[in-house]
């Protein structure tokens, strides 16, 4: 057995003062009779990732993974070769002070034995048998000396789905209270936008109803991943802003949905924290679980227990409807959302499986154009003019002109000024004199009092720009 000197392990201990930090010096201990050792740690430092080494001539050779051990042949990954760390490494966990290099948390993954098929400069082959890893992987160079990757060489034991993607979400349908609600999941109606959280270890991804991608607008989600650790998820939730009484509040969120400049995101993040809402699981560590019932989904969801700092797991209940949409209203709150609890996911489909029942009315409509103000707000915009596709057409639904705050009336006016147009979006000839007409592909929310049966709007009331789905897709919601 060759064992490394003082010299070789160099380069481990100038990296490190040990009377701050309880990592170990090394001793050189004897190897092991059997074969040779492996860890995995878990290492929760500025980034998380994943520090494989292997025992190897006396010390443990090291690569630093950032997004786990691939458990699939299709999927290469990258794989930081390091400095080789002394034996006693191998059974190393604890928490690395703040300021010392690796600052963080180390907990040990995963370990057991591995078997040594072929390690020459610049390609490893081995067998791991852990009690969660194991199979026949290669470690090769890529670059220099630090640029590897890790492969894996033979199929998993047991066969994965394939991890989706572009995943439309499942959507409710406008409904009324239905008389019975046997074999119904209650939940509450989050006034927030719709997002598709793909979580692979060290990643996380949120997509919008329109598949926009916004994962930068809300970092403070993007440590979720952290807590999921290795696991493969993707999740259906809501993100969500909260006002001072905990409310859910479209308008907060208004002050992130647009932004996209880093040194804002930053800002807004601190005086507008957003909330990622879970409440479906669509896959889970190789199974895709869209075809399961829902009351599965939520038991497998559960069993995550995903709450942290930014995210949360709201429980859902069975039966009781009334009293709760009594309870919501009485919060102030938009309503409930009703799923049956034998009901599979059908991605960007209202199957009916799903009903939304509301306390208030709250429509999505197309902004075809806008009216000056009078008084007060002369020189600004005084209302929007409404509408919704109808077989094809953009049907008017009438003007709305309260509801916005001076942040509103300038972001609407950047917006709606590069979209303007001559002639009316809207079909038929209701639309009121000194109208100015915009190109419909803004989407506003909008509250109202009364849908009247020709679809027109009554006492309607701005909530905010929505930039999670297309206006072509606007339609009229009825119960």
């Amino acid at each position: 057995m060759i064992e490394k000197d003082a010299d070789e392990l160099g380069d481990y201990e100038r990296k490190r003062d040990f009377e701050a930090s309880p990592e170990p010096r090394p001793r050189h201990p004897r190897r092991k009779k059997g074969a040779p050792r492996f860890v995995v740690q878990e290492h929760s430092a500025r980034r998380l990732h994943w520090d494989l080494r292997l025992e190897h001539e006396g010390a443990a050779a090291s690569w630093a993974i950032p997004n786990g051990i691939p458990s699939d042949p299709s999927e290469n990954r990258k794989a930081v070769h390091t400095e080789d760390h002394p034996l006693e490494y191998l059974d190393f966990e604890g928490e690395i002070p703040a300021g010392e290099y690796g600052a963080g948390t180390m907990r040990i993954w995963d370990r057991g034995t591995y078997e040594c098929h072929k390690w020459e400069e610049g390609k490893v082959v081995i067998s791991f048998a852990g009690e969660r890893l194991g199979g026949r992987y290669a470690l090769f160079r890529t670059g220099d000396e630090k640029d590897w990757m890790i492969h894996r060489i033979d199929p998993p034991a047991e066969a994965r789905d394939p991890f989706p993607e572009a995943v439309v979400p499942m959507l409710a349908r406008l409904a009324k209270l239905p008389a019975k609600d046997e074999g119904w999941a209650v939940e509450v109606k989050w006034d927030g936008v719709r997002a598709i959280a793909y979580c692979r270890p060290g990643r996380l991804q949120l997509q919008t109803r329109n598949l926009n991608d916004v994962t930068r607008q809300y970092p403070e989600v993007r440590r979720l991943s952290r807590q999921l650790g290795t696991r493969d998820a993707i999740l259906d939730g809501e993100l969500v802003a909260f006002d001072e009484d905990g409310h859910p509040s479209f308008e907060r969120l208004q002050q992130r949905i647009h932004q996209t400049s880093e040194s804002v995101v930053r800002r807004r993040m601190k005086t507008h924290p957003v909330t990622y809402v879970i409440f479906n699981l669509l896959y889970l560590d190789g199974r895709n679980l869209m075809d399961e019932p829902y009351r599965r989904r939520r038991e497998l969801l559960e069993g995550l227990e995903l709450t942290g700092p930014s995210w949360q797991t709201p429980a859902y209940s069975t039966g009781h409807a009334k009293e709760l949409l009594e309870a919501s209203g009485e919060q102030g709150l938009e309503g409930i959302v009703m799923k049956r609890l034998d009901s599979r996911y059908a991605p960007g489909k209202r199957t009916g499986a799903w009903l939304k029942v509301k306390n208030v009315g709250r429509q999505e409509l197309v902004i075809g154009g806008w009216v000056p103000g009078e008084g007060r707000r002369s020189g600004l915009l005084g209302a929007l003019l409404l509408g919704y596709f109808e077989d094809g057409a953009l049907r008017y639904a009438g003007k709305v002109g309260t509801g916005f705050s001076e942040r509103d009336l300038r972001t609407l006016k950047e917006r709606l000024a590069p979209l303007e147009r001559r002639t009316s979006p809207f079909a038929g000839d209701k639309v009121p004199k000194q109208a100015h007409f915009v190109e419909p592909e803004l989407v506003a929310e909008i509250e109202f009092r009364e849908l009247t049966a020709e679809g027109m709007v009554r006492h309607g009331s701005f909530k905010g720009l929505r930039d999670d789905k297309p206006a072509a897709e606007v339609g009229l919601e009825r119960t």
